[in-house]
């Protein structure tokens, strides 16, 4: 019996690698976009609809036998922003998978920041709805995934910090400290399909790393890349009071250009938190899934 995953942010950087698995693996696809759009691909359909609108959920799960609730909101100017999509998208998808009557498994992609949920709007959301859906996941077996920072291509995000440090700049934008962890793409799909089709039988918050013993610190990413490039790398910290000016100018700039401001004085307190260290030893445990790509393999072989 062919097997149907409903996907939202099928669109995004971490959603299409999520698809990609999914279809390499034989099942069959269904994925929500605000747009019309084909796909040459075999079984993959595409859904219009939006998270606000609980009749095109419904249209998107009607059928599905697992669900991966991949969209969310990164970026905002405020609170509110966050809350809508974040929460009160993510029980619309959870409603429309439970009245469904098909949806065994439903899993929730966190993140990181949801065990710190005092350092931002974002990371308060995502721990929000971890808690909501919790509370209302009776009869469908619920996974919820916190990966720490991921990247891979398609990647906007970390990708012009990994550009400039093989150019010999690294752009250190917390103290020298802070641990990090990071994970790549292509490992966080392979651990979403991997739980799909692993017998489970418990609700576990899961983080997910690429199985760096303690992570990383900005000195030991300045040596990799070094090792990289074959070439000395230049630690460059951003000060604090800049971040800061920047976080200011930010939402104005970016209302201006029709988009919500990636850098806001909330999100500030989360990229200057001390410890983003992380272990996927639980997950890696129960859904037999171990990363196979660290920061030094991707960069030597282009995969960001």
């Amino acid at each position: 019996m062919n097997r149907i995953v409903a996907v939202t942010g099928g669109t995004g950087f971490i959603g299409k690698h999520i698809i990609d698995n999914l279809l390499s693996r034989g099942l069959s696809v269904r994925a929500l976009t605000r747009i019309s759009r084909s796909d040459p691909r075999c079984n993959i359909t595409w859904v219009r609809g939006e998270l606000e609108d609980s009749k095109s959920l419904a249209r998107f799960v009607d059928g599905a036998n697992f669900v991966v609730h991949c969209a969310g909101q990164v970026r905002g100017r405020n609170e509110d922003i966050f809350a809508r999509c974040n929460v009160a998208g993510s029980l619309r998808v959870m409603q429309a998978a439970k009245e469904s009557g098909s949806c065994e498994r439903f899993l929730f992609m966190s993140s990181l920041a949801a065990r710190y949920p005092e350092l931002s709007w974002y990371a308060n959301s995502k721990y929000i709805a971890e808690q909501r859906l919790m509370d209302m996941a009776s009869g469908i077996s619920l996974g919820i995934f916190r990966p720490t920072a991921v990247y891979g291509p398609g990647d906007k995000e970390l990708k012009p910090l990994f550009s400039w440090m093989l150019r010999g700049i690294l752009l250190r934008l917390s103290s020298v400290e802070t641990r990090l962890s990071l994970i790549h793409v292509s490992d966080l799909a392979e651990a979403v399909s991997q739980w799909l089709t692993t017998d489970l039988s418990q609700t576990h918050p899961y983080e997910l790393c690429d199985g760096v013993a303690g992570g990383y610190n900005w000195n030991r990413i300045q040596e990799i890349g070094a090792s990289v490039r074959n070439g000395s790398v230049q630690l460059v910290g951003v000060p604090l009071p800049l971040l800061k000016l920047i976080a200011n100018i930010s939402p104005l700039a970016s209302y201006l250009v029709g988009k919500e401001p990636m850098l806001t004085r909330s999100k500030i307190r989360e990229l200057t938190h001390l410890d983003w260290s992380a272990s996927n030893k639980i997950v890696s445990k129960h859904i037999n899934w171990s990363p196979k790509i660290d920061l030094e393999y991707a960069l030597r072989h282009g995969l960001f």
